[in-house]
């Protein structure tokens, strides 16, 4: 899918958190990833919400198509220099999604997942998603960004809900039934304010 929207966010971008001490990196996916990112696509955690555990060559494709899309940037997160985890971050108004609200032309989405399961579980989430957060709300027109998690995956909405997001509705998608959920800029704010000073 071609975009219109001319703003690129630039990777790859590198924070310190100050709260658990880490580097946190994220670049972009190039296809010398797909092993990696097949292998995740495999975890059992991965699997019931993703619905990617295809054969290798078909997951390939899978891959070259989403990079060859620019609605969206496929990036690596990793921690200390180490690859954990996978995001897609996205213009609504070229989405899927936009089909189910009425969004902002400046609108963007994030979908993400940790793949080595021993990262699972020890608040990493925490910081990666709020520095992509912060990354993204540096394009001063986007006011909004939001997400659309499996309404069965309560673990994660509870970490949305956390990190400032509000659950507006459920939505019928293609591939699952979603929980649409806002991130407002000031909301989003006050949240970083939060981590940062260590009041999270």
């Amino acid at each position: 899918m071609k975009s219109n929207l001319a703003l690129k966010q630039t990777y790859p971008i590198e924070h310190c958190d100050p709260i658990r001490k880490l580097i946190l990196t994220y670049r972009e996916v190039t296809i010398k990833d797909v092993s990696l990112l097949h292998s995740w696509m495999h975890e059992i955690h991965v699997i019931p919400y993703w619905k990617l555990d295809l054969p290798f060559e078909k997951y390939k494709k899978h891959v070259e198509a989403f990079l060859a899309d620019d609605h969206q940037t496929l990036l690596i997160g990793e921690i200390n220099g180490s690859p954990m985890s996978y995001w897609e971050s996205y213009w609504v108004k070229d989405d899927v999604i936009g089909n189910y609200y009425e969004f902002d032309r400046f609108d963007q989405g994030l979908h993400l997942l940790i793949g080595p399961k021993e990262y699972l579980g020890k608040g990493y989430i925490y910081p990666l998603l709020l520095t992509i957060l912060f990354h993204k709300f540096k394009v001063s027109e986007t006011r909004k960004i939001i997400v659309e998690p499996d309404i069965r995956n309560e673990k994660m909405i509870h970490v949305f809900k956390k990190c400032g997001f509000t659950p507006i509705k459920e939505v019928e998608l293609p591939d699952k039934t979603g929980l649409l959920m806002f991130c407002e800029r000031g909301v989003f704010e006050r949240r970083w304010t939060d981590w940062q000073q260590n009041k999270f």
